[in-house]
């Protein structure tokens, strides 16, 4: 498999048609604002193809610090370099993941994400989904995801948060833990970039 920085300049239209299809809208970043945010932030927005084939793509937010305590802390072994938040990993929000729906289970959503797990390898990462636990008509969907991430090293944080009714839980990979305040961090780093006034939490 073979992976491609995308940017501005190299961001297709089959790149496009997979986004506005794989996810519901209330969840989607308008295409316009997605390209303008790849600009703007630090963002590892990868392709994937199968020689000259497109597979898929993830879009990953890189983070600088996190609010968690490591197992040194939690047993009050840790340095006060550490308590300090020196030498922390960082943690990765993996914010979208996707596969032509044509291709999907012929393992090739198992092989990005495994390379992605590599690539991000030693240190922290999160990312949310819609939460297997709430009455949906997708039910089947979110529990066969929620297992995907789970085969792949992923725990569930028991974080929930819901938004414009759909309530998403957070997944994490790596050592630590993951509180709302964590969440509230990622969302407030986000507002500073983009935050669509239709989305309402409940």
């Amino acid at each position: 498999m073979i992976s491609k920085q995308i940017s501005l300049e190299n961001a297709d239209e089959q790149i496009r048609r997979l986004y506005e299809s794989a996810f519901p809208v209330d969840e989607q970043i308008p295409w316009d604002d997605l390209m303008r945010l790849i600009w703007e932030m630090p963002l590892d927005f990868t392709a994937y193809y199968d020689g000259e084939d497109f597979i898929g793509f993830t879009i990953v937010y890189p983070r600088k610090q996190f609010n968690r305590r490591t197992k040194q802390e939690q047993s009050g072994t840790c340095s006060n370099y550490a308590l300090q938040g020196g030498g922390r990993p960082k943690v990765n929000w993996f914010w979208y993941f996707a596969v032509r729906e044509e291709l999907r289970g012929k393992g090739y959503g198992q092989q990005i994400l495994t390379l992605l797990i590599e690539k991000y390898k030693g240190q922290t990462c999160v990312l949310d989904m819609e939460s297997p636990m709430q009455v949906c008509e997708n039910i089947e969907q979110r529990k066969r995801r929620h297992a995907f991430y789970l085969r792949n090293g992923f725990r569930d944080t028991n974080v929930y948060r819901t938004y414009n009714d759909i309530t998403m839980t957070i997944m994490m990979i790596g050592e630590g833990s993951f509180t709302m305040q964590d969440w509230d961090d990622i969302i407030h780093e986000l507002k500073q970039f983009w935050w669509s006034d239709d989305i309402k939490e409940g």
